[in-house]
C-alpha cells in the first residue's frame, strides 16, 4: 500500500489502487521508445537516458530501464505516493494538446461517482481550513505557489502540476445569504494523462499545498 503522508483519511482508496500499477507502469514504459516518451509527456531526457520531470514545482529524475525514481536537487529517493504519480503519469501520456477547457472533477471519467467525496476531502476542505475571511489567506497561498490569475470566481489560479497536466482552484466569497466555496477544476484533456484516481490525489495535494503557503 502506498503511503498517503497525510492525505484525508477518504484518499486511502485512491492509494491502494495506485499501488499494484506501479510495477505494470515500469514494465509498459520499458516497452516505449524514449523519443516517444518525451514527445508525449513533455518531459525531458538527458544525455545518458535519465528522464527530467516536473511535478508541484520541484524536479525528478527517473532512469530506464528500471524507472527508479530520485529528486533532482538531493538525489533522495521520493514517497512511494510521488513516485506513483510520475510513472502513472508517463505511461498514461499519450500527446493530446492540452486543451485549456476547464470542467469540474465530476466531468472526469466515473467523476460522477466519486464526486461527494472529491469534494468533502478537496474543495470544502480549502474552504473549511481556510477559515473566515479565507479569500486572502486562498489569494496568498495561490500567488506564493505562482498560480496564473484566471478569471473564474471571486477569486481563481491556474497551476501547472505536470507539464501537461493543468489545474485551477477557485474561491467564491461568501455573503450574509451564501456560504464560501470552493472548486478544484481540470482542463477536460487531462484524462490523457491521468487516470480519475489520480487526478483526485492531485486535487488534493493542490489544496494542501495552497492551504501550507496561506499560512506561512
Amino acid at each position: 500500500m502506498l503511503r498517503p503522508g497525510g492525505h484525508p483519511q477518504g484518499l486511502r482508496e485512491w492509494y491502494d489502487k495506485l499501488a499494484p500499477r506501479v510495477a505494470e507502469a515500469r514494465e509498459r514504459l520499458r516497452e516505449i521508445p524514449p523519443h516517444k516518451l518525451v514527445l508525449r509527456s513533455g518531459c525531458e531526457q538527458e544525455p545518458d537516458g535519465t528522464y527530467r520531470l516536473t511535478f508541484f514545482w520541484r524536479d525528478y529524475l527517473i532512469r530506464p530501464p528500471e524507472f527508479t525514481v530520485q529528486r533532482a536537487d538531493t538525489g533522495e529517493e521520493p514517497s512511494s505516493f510521488i513516485q506513483a504519480m510520475l510513472l502513472t503519469y508517463l505511461v498514461t501520456a499519450d500527446g493530446t494538446t492540452p486543451s485549456s477547457r476547464w470542467i469540474a472533477f465530476h466531468s472526469l471519467p466515473d467523476g460522477m461517482f466519486y464526486a461527494q467525496a472529491f469534494r468533502g476531502y478537496a474543495e470544502d476542505r480549502l474552504v473549511r481550513e481556510l477559515g473566515e475571511g479565507g479569500i486572502e489567506p486562498f489569494r496568498r497561498g495561490a500567488e506564493r505557489l505562482g498560480g496564473e490569475p484566471i478569471e473564474i470566481g471571486s477569486a481563481g489560479y491556474a497551476f501547472r502540476v505536470f507539464p501537461r497536466i493543468h489545474m485551477a482552484a477557485v474561491y467564491w466569497q461568501g455573503d450574509e445569504d451564501f456560504p464560501s466555496r470552493a472548486s478544484i477544476l481540470f482542463e477536460d484533456t487531462a484524462p490523457h494523462y491521468m487516470p480519475t484516481d489520480g487526478l483526485a490525489i492531485l486535487g488534493s495535494h493542490l489544496v494542501s499545498a495552497i492551504l501550507r503557503a496561506g499560512r506561512e
